[in-house]
């Protein structure tokens, strides 16, 4: 069973990966969470969390399912967690061992996974080139392989990540003054002459955040997560972040086999 969150598509692969490596249950954590969100977990069963690093922590929709999920697992139950990132996470595994510690639960192995950056709303943060882009995911199919094998096996207390020169700072500082602050849909705004009314907008939301009024996407203020796939998906660049996005790249997984 593995519970993933995506949004430009980056964990959504990496899932998909894991879940035919190992046969399990693949499960969507905006859908889920429109349930009970109740689980108990069969003889051999796997339990794995995979979502994108949203400013050094795991991202509030993924802690919103724990916090109310309940998991029956069984004693040796293998628990897992993977996070994309675009170079590092921080300490994001520590605070989701602490969510689930709450329910009694630990992931034992910890990965994290470097893909192409997504995040483009602060100055300093743009889209890889497309050189780095196609590094980044080649060599993510290869250590994707790696980390599928070692969950098929099932091996315990393995810590692959990338946390960063000052993880403590990242997470605890500015990771939660970002998750505090800014992660909110109020800057979203679409260009109405650019906008072509094609609705990929309100299909790429997970959290059924952007819906069409007039044919133009409006954000309804509900569950935004700032995964920015309303502004990556849209192919005609219409939609934006306040200003700073204007003149920035857009990158979701697969795109260039869309081109």
């Amino acid at each position: 069973m593995i519970f993933y969150f995506s949004g430009t598509g980056n964990t959504q692969w990496a899932a998909e990966e894991l879940a035919k490596k190992t046969g399990e249950r693949l499960l969507f954590i905006p859908e889920e969470l429109k349930g009970e969100c109740i689980y108990e977990l069969h003889d051999g069963e796997r339990l794995g969390f995979c979502f994108p690093v949203h400013g050094w922590q795991p991202p509030h929709i993924v802690r919103d399912f724990i916090r109310k999920a309940s998991f029956d697992v069984k004693d040796d139950t293998f628990i897992f967690a993977l996070a994309t990132c675009g170079d590092n996470i921080g300490r994001t595994m520590e605070l989701l061992n602490q969510d689930l510690g709450k329910k009694g639960l630990k992931a034992s192995s910890v990965y994290s996974l470097i893909m192409p950056e997504t995040y483009v709303c602060l100055p300093f943060m743009y889209t890889d080139t497309p050189e780095k882009e196609r590094e980044k995911i080649m060599q993510a199919k290869r250590d994707i392989y790696i980390i599928g094998e070692e969950i098929l096996n099932r091996r315990e207390s393995i810590t692959r990540t990338t946390r960063g020169a000052i993880p403590w700072t990242y997470t605890h500082v500015i990771g939660a003054y970002f998750n505090a602050q800014m992660i909110t849909d109020e800057k979203f705004a679409v260009d109405a002459d650019a906008c072509i009314h094609c609705g990929q907008c309100q299909k790429a939301c997970p959290t059924s955040n952007v819906k069409l009024k007039g044919g133009l996407p409006t954000w309804q203020h509900d569950y935004c997560t700032c995964c920015m796939a309303c502004y990556h998906y849209c192919p005609k660049h219409a939609i934006n972040y306040g200003s700073i996005t204007r003149k920035r790249g857009q990158y979701f997984f697969g795109h260039k086999e869309n081109q």
